[in-house]
């Protein structure tokens, strides 16, 4: 089990992943209680700045070279052996029932990042809670749902979602709780 996996899997209700861009972001995520941090550049930089497992939205390479924990990758083969290749934990992003089917058929990866397609006109919210549907037990499922509110996220969680992907500044209300100062 990977280091993104055991964070989802081990904590208490559902986890938080928040996207950032710098280390400040990072550290000001990781204070307000987020179990996780998404990058897209600038990976090194916030890999630096917090011992939060590190998911990375680019490439195996870059991801690997920037010390991320997990890269987020699409629905085949090719860039799931590139992943493994760069001894990455691998997060497969789907974006519908196909996208599901496939990932599960080609790959059956342990990480699933549910993503509903921008502007296809339905509600985020419903089209992830149906992807949701068919995912299989045993199974870990992140919702992407970047302007995620604290009702969201309950409904996720209810749902059974283990963690849920966002891009927010205002962890703590997502959360649901102000950590201890240390």
């Amino acid at each position: 089990m990977g280091r993104l996996s055991q964070a989802i899997a081990e904590g208490d209700g559902i986890s938080i992943l928040v996207e950032v861009s710098d280390p400040e972001a990072a550290g000001a995520a990781e204070r307000q209680g987020a179990d996780g941090l998404v990058t897209r550049r600038g990976a090194d930089a916030v890999r630096n700045a917090s011992q939060l497992p590190l998911l990375h939205l680019g490439g195996a390479r870059e991801a690997d070279a920037a010390g991320a924990d997990a890269v987020v990758v699409a629905p085949s083969t090719a860039a799931w052996e590139e992943a493994r290749a760069a001894e990455l934990e691998g997060v497969v992003r789907v974006g519908d029932t196909e996208d599901l089917e496939r990932a599960l058929e080609q790959i059956d990866p342990e990480i699933l990042l549910l993503s509903a397609r921008p502007g296809s006109g339905h509600d985020a919210l419903a089209v992830l809670l149906e992807l949701l549907h068919d995912v299989p037990a045993g199974k870990l499922a992140i919702a992407e749902l970047r302007d995620a509110t604290a009702d969201d996220v309950a409904e996720l969680e209810r749902a059974g979602v283990d963690g849920v992907l966002v891009s927010t500044s205002d962890v703590a209300a997502l959360v649901g709780f102000e950590p201890p100062d240390v």
